[in-house]
């Protein structure tokens, strides 16, 4: 499926995102400074693209068709496990920002360990989260569900993916700034 083939596309480039967030997270513990224009563009960058566009369409189409179609252990795997994961992703990029924002404002050193903290938890949590969803969840979707209903899928992503394109503009300059230096 095309709609499966994107959202592992969208994982490859959230990991090497990742990557760097876990690289700016070693900066701050050698150098106990913060880039403050990193941080806010990887904000925007989690909330706009990992979770605007690429959580939306699994939970919107793919989930939602998952749970509808395959009965109580899809139902399971995906409340259970995908979308708890969702809003702990949710839940880690907030303490970014609110201690991001106290530590600009006071500088204190619970603040920037806080930051570290969240931005390394949500590092490690999308990292297991892709292995599951590209090994277990997609897959079994993908091997399960009809044909009808993954053509319903395909036009429904698609649809999607033509909405997005001013989002991707935005997402490719937050791209400029996150991996200016590296």
């Amino acid at each position: 499926m095309k709609a499966i083939d994107y959202l592992v596309e969208e994982h490859d480039e959230i990991l090497l995102f990742t990557n760097r967030l876990e690289k700016e997270c070693l900066k701050i513990i050698e150098d106990k400074i913060i880039n403050e224009d990193f941080f806010r563009a990887s904000i925007q960058f989690i909330r706009e693209y990992a979770d605007g566009v690429h959580h939306k369409k699994e939970e919107d189409i793919l989930f939602k068709y998952m749970e509808e179609n395959l009965g109580v252990a899809a139902g399971k795997l995906v409340r259970s496990g995908m979308l708890v994961e969702h809003q702990l992703g949710r839940s880690y990029c907030l303490g970014i920002e609110e201690n991001l924002n106290a530590y600009l404002s006071n500088f204190d050193k619970l603040s920037l360990l806080q930051i570290v903290v969240n931005a390394m938890s949500y590092v490690n949590l999308l990292r297991e989260h892709i292995k599951k969803e590209n090994t277990v969840v997609y897959p079994f979707g993908e091997n399960n569900l009809s044909e009808e209903i993954k053509e319903r899928i395909e036009s429904e992503s698609l649809e999607l993916k033509e909405k997005e394109k001013e989002l991707m503009d935005r997402k490719y300059e937050l791209k400029k700034i996150i991996f200016k230096e590296q």
